[in-house]
C-alpha cells in the first residue's frame, strides 16, 4: 500500500508545502515571500532566485536536492520576463534541467514568478531521514 505523507506549510494557509507519495515528492507553488508573507525581490531574476532558494531549502529539509527535480511548472506575471527568468533559472540545476511548462498568469500580491516542482526521491526513501 502506498503511503501519502503531507508536510504542512508554516504559512496560515490551507495547503501542504509538500506531499510525498510513492517515490515522488510534490512541492506546492512557491512565491518570492519573506517570513511575513510579503513579496520580495525587485525584478524577475531576483524573485526567481528567491523562489528557487526556497525550493532548494524545502527539498533539503526533506532529504532531497535540486538534482532530484524532474518537473517544474512556472507561472510568470508577464511572458516578456521570460529571458530574465531563464537566465536565473538555469543557474540552479547543475545536474540537468527538469521538464518544464511556463505560462502567464496573474499572481498573488503582484508577484512576478511562482514555481512548483516535483522531485523523484525513490521508492522506500523517507525524505525526512536524510538518506
Amino acid at each position: 500500500m502506498t503511503t501519502i505523507t503531507r508536510y504542512p506549510t508554516p504559512l496560515p494557509a490551507p495547503f501542504s508545502k509538500a506531499v510525498k507519495v510513492g517515490g515522488f515528492l510534490f512541492l506546492s507553488g512557491v512565491l518570492p515571500m519573506d517570513a511575513q508573507a510579503n513579496i520580495v525581490g525587485a525584478d524577475v531574476q531576483e524573485q526567481t532566485r528567491i523562489v528557487l532558494e526556497r525550493i532548494a531549502l524545502t527539498l533539503s529539509e526533506l532529504g532531497a536536492s535540486m538534482a532530484n527535480v524532474v518537473r517544474a511548472t512556472v507561472w510568470l506575471s508577464d511572458l516578456n520576463n521570460f529571458a530574465g527568468f531563464n537566465a536565473e533559472y538555469s543557474k540552479h540545476f547543475s545536474a540537468g534541467l527538469p521538464a518544464r511548462s511556463t505560462v502567464q498568469a496573474v499572481l498573488y500580491k503582484s508577484a512576478l514568478v511562482e514555481i512548483e516542482v516535483q522531485a523523484w526521491v525513490g521508492m522506500g526513501m523517507d525524505p525526512t531521514d536524510g538518506s
